[in-house]
């Protein structure tokens, strides 16, 4: 059938509820609607499904989470009888119909005769990681979109490590759920199946992860000297970080002003543009706090707690949002300073950082003898390489990050966690202020130390049904232009993860990365600088990351403007093939 028979047989199907008549029957003059609702099938690749909350093969729906769901239980069931004993644990966060779909799935794991542990209340990504591995669950459910805008929700798989599913497994259940052809044919569980296999998760696990916490703390002495007198400001964003984050700060003794107007649970999250706390607006209600009683530093989680953004007052006493970049080399040199300090500092210790992260991470990592890895974009690359080490002890992981404002340490999960991370910064505050110095003077001495490094990363946006298409065709053209630099700078090698290849132009020897396959093109530029370029995972965005060495701030964005006008004709130049 092609898009506009699936229309119709979903607008005419009795099953169908009334919610979703009443949406389809809305656009039957707007073709293009149609076409984008019923054109494609939402994709569920490695990091689940993600897209526009509405009715529709192609949107975020009971319908598309069910039939997921239904592939998961197929999954599961094909482990054995054990494994579906095990059960699967299902948090959601504050976005619109999250507690909706989370409860849909639970109910089709019931109607499979898989137990379903499903949180009473929103939870954020890293408690769902936590409890997958507290319950020994085979398998975890998270139903967010993340940092994208209000209109989207999704739904992600994760494995019984607790790190998001392996690609291996990810492609077992793509493909049961491939065979699902009727959307609106998921089994319902019956009254005794619901009573039997959907509990909810025992309150001990949230008890558990507070304690594993607060173990992981670096500076109680600074705590206890400056944690009750604080001034910082903390904003969920109206999101599932509000609990859990607070929750860790009084546990530890520190004192946050919380942006109240953002602590509802709401949706629409209505007091900012988007609920991204990387960007300064979003933080900007915080910061207004901040400037009242007279705080230095605001930090925010976004919807599912696992991205932590941070705004500092600079020397002119004006505050600027820092870069997930800088936020992660502040605290890694903050958890190494800390470790190194107490002599706790293993001897194998290891950081992981995804390949398009800050460049400053090798030399911090040099300085103190921690052996560094570069792993592909999303952190259940950073999740492997904990269970790797956990296996064969050849490491011991002390923290992970990525540019895109996610942080992790300790073990206790194994995706990103801003509430850790949360607890963290506000350590990090105490610290500094005990001895008598601000995190924006710190971040000025590690530059200092190591050299300038401004790294940037700018998307472009793409539309419509191919858009991923449309995405990976450039991407794939990148890999055939054989540039020798981009306008003064020399390019040193070209990697082509798709390829797991690194070509050295000197000398056109090519050796392999020793990464996971992924479409990505990375420049690696004499001086230390790279340029990458990748199709976002998440959202239709061309992502081009840029990382440039230099003296100084100023002649960095002197660098980076040369080098992304380069850039930017090169993509138009294979644009136009």
């Amino acid at each position: 059938m092609d898009y506009k028979q699936i229309y119709e047989s979903w607008l005419n199907d009795a099953r169908l509820c009334p919610e979703g008549k009443t949406e389809l029957a809305a656009i039957k003059d707007k073709p293009e609607e149609i076409e984008y609702a019923f054109g494609a099938e939402l994709e569920f690749g490695t990091a689940g499904m993600r897209g526009i909350i509405g009715y529709g093969t192609n949107k975020m729906n009971i319908y598309t989470v069910m039939r997921a769901t239904e592939g998961l239980a197929a999954f599961i069931k094909g482990l054995g009888s054990e494994a579906m004993a095990r059960g699967v644990v299902i948090s959601y966060d504050t976005r619109l119909k999250s507690d909706v779909f989370a409860k849909a799935a639970a109910d089709v794991l019931a109607a499979n005769n898989i137990k379903a542990y499903l949180f009473s209340d929103v939870h954020p990504v890293p408690m769902l990681s936590f409890a997958v591995r507290e319950l020994h669950t085979i398998a975890g459910i998270m139903v967010t979109a993340s940092h994208n805008p209000k209109q989207y929700n999704g739904y992600k798989v994760y494995g019984e490590d607790g790190a998001q599913m392996s690609p291996e497994d990810t492609k077992v259940v793509v493909e049961s759920i491939e065979k699902i052809t009727d959307y609106l044919g998921s089994p319902v569980p019956t009254a005794e199946q619901v009573k039997k296999y959907i509990k909810p998760v025992p309150g001990k696990v949230d008890r558990k992860y507070y304690k594993a916490l607060k173990k992981l703390s670096l500076s109680p002495k600074a705590v206890k000297a400056c944690g009750k007198q604080l001034k910082l400001v903390y904003t969920p964003v109206h999101g599932s970080g509000y609990i859990p984050v607070t929750t860790i700060l009084k546990k530890l003794g520190i004192n946050a002003t919380v942006v109240e107007a953002q602590t509802k649970k709401d949706p629409e999250f209505s007091t900012v543009k988007v609920p991204n706390p990387e960007f300064k607006e979003t933080l900007s209600m915080g910061i207004e706090l901040a400037k009242k009683i007279g705080a230095t530093v605001v930090f925010g989680t976004d919807p599912d707690s696992d991205r932590l953004g941070v705004a500092v007052k600079n020397s002119e006493g004006e505050f600027e949002a820092l870069s997930g970049n800088q936020v992660g080399i502040l605290l890694l040199d903050y958890i190494l300073t800390r470790l190194k300090e107490d002599g706790k500092l293993p001897a194998n210790a290891a950081v992981v950082k995804s390949f398009v992260t800050t460049g400053m991470a090798k030399p911090i990592c040099n300085n103190f003898g921690v052996a560094m890895f570069e792993v592909p974009v999303g952190f259940k690359f950073i999740g492997e390489k904990i269970k790797q080490w956990e296996k064969d002890g050849s490491h011991t992981f002390v923290f992970g990050f990525e540019e895109s404002c996610g942080y992790l340490r300790g073990t206790h999960a194994r995706d990103k966690d801003a509430v850790v991370a949360s607890m963290l910064c506000a350590e990090m505050v105490c610290y500094y202020t005990w001895k008598g110095t601000t995190v924006f003077d710190r971040l000025n001495e590690i530059y200092k130390k190591y050299g300038y490094v401004l790294d940037c990363n700018v998307s472009i946006q793409y539309k419509g049904l191919n858009a991923m298409k449309e995405m990976n065709a450039v991407v794939d053209a990148l890999k055939t232009e054989k540039i020798q630099k981009f306008g003064i700078y020399e390019i040193a090698s070209f990697r082509d993860y798709s390829k797991d290849e690194k070509t050295d132009l000197a000398s056109g020897e090519v050796s392999p990365i020793g990464s996971p396959k992924t479409n990505c093109v990375y420049y690696e530029l004499k001086n230390g600088s790279f340029v990458c370029v990748r199709p976002s995972g998440t959202e239709p965005k061309l992502k081009i990351y840029y990382s440039v060495k230099a003296n100084n701030r100023e002649d960095a964005e002197i660098a980076l403007k040369s080098l992304q006008t380069s850039v930017e004709e090169l993509l138009a130049k294979v644009a136009n093939k």
